[in-house]
């Protein structure tokens, strides 16, 4: 189920991520979505929504780091 907004983002993305981690989280997992849709994509049987999670953290660690709870820009 791919995000059309940053509003439709689960609740642990919304109330943790700044809103623009947000829209790299969100890009990421709508490209994972449509790169993952056949299981031979996938290297393990995860489904299809949890590869596509795992994507857009993974994109997100990217540029953010968290610290002291709170997700913050990497210098």
């Amino acid at each position: 189920m791919p995000y059309s907004i940053n509003a439709n983002l689960p609740d642990a993305i919304k109330n943790n991520l700044p809103e623009h981690a947000q829209d790299i989280y969100r890009a990421a997992f709508n490209a994972a979505w449509d790169e993952y849709k056949e299981p031979t994509k996938r290297r393990t049987s995860e489904t299809r929504e949890q590869v596509s999670h795992k994507v857009a953290w993974s994109a997100v660690k990217l540029k953010y780091i968290k610290r002291n709870d709170k997700w913050v820009k990497k210098q």
